[in-house]
């Protein structure tokens, strides 16, 4: 077995060091890589997931305006008789912040738009909400629709 001088030595360690490097510099390539890679990969998730979740919201947000649209342009259980009310007269005298009055206009539902409603303020004659005025008749408090239709000769079917 030869013997290696001090020179050769040093070329050895250099040598062993240089690929040392080199393996080191092209796993960190590969990891490099493959980082990437992972990136590119969770970044196409992510825009599937979003792109997914933006055309489900968007479905959902078309179908409940579908929805609300086709049931508003629904005719009222109550057109014909709100209606009537109407042509013979009949005013609803009301105020926004009155229970009452709310649950008066509930009991039309969708036909409530057909009703003559003023706020009450437009009549100094109102001290309680709701009052109905029926042929220059003021009647007080929520009525029954049996009783508007006695009032009025309107059919409440």
């Amino acid at each position: 077995m030869k013997m290696l001088s001090k020179n050769e030595k040093k070329q050895l360690k250099l040598e062993k060091l240089r690929q040392q490097s080199e393996q080191a510099r092209h796993d960190f390539e590969q990891k490099t890589q493959r980082q990437e890679i992972q990136e590119k990969s969770s970044k196409s998730k992510k825009f599937k997931i979003y792109t997914t979740l933006a055309i489900v919201f968007s479905v959902l947000v078309l179908s409940v305006g579908s929805f609300a649209f086709i049931n508003s342009t629904k005719p009222g259980d109550y057109d014909n008789f709100a209606k009537c009310l109407n042509e013979k007269g009949a005013i609803m005298y009301g105020a926004s912040f009155c229970q009452y009055s709310h649950a008066q206009q509930g009991m039309f539902g969708r036909s409530f738009k057909f009703v003559n409603y003023q706020d009450f303020s437009k009549n100094p004659n109102v001290k309680i909400t709701p009052t109905w005025e029926i042929n220059g008749r003021l009647i007080e408090r929520v009525q029954s629709f049996d009783k508007l239709s006695e009032l009025t000769g309107c059919s409440v079917q």
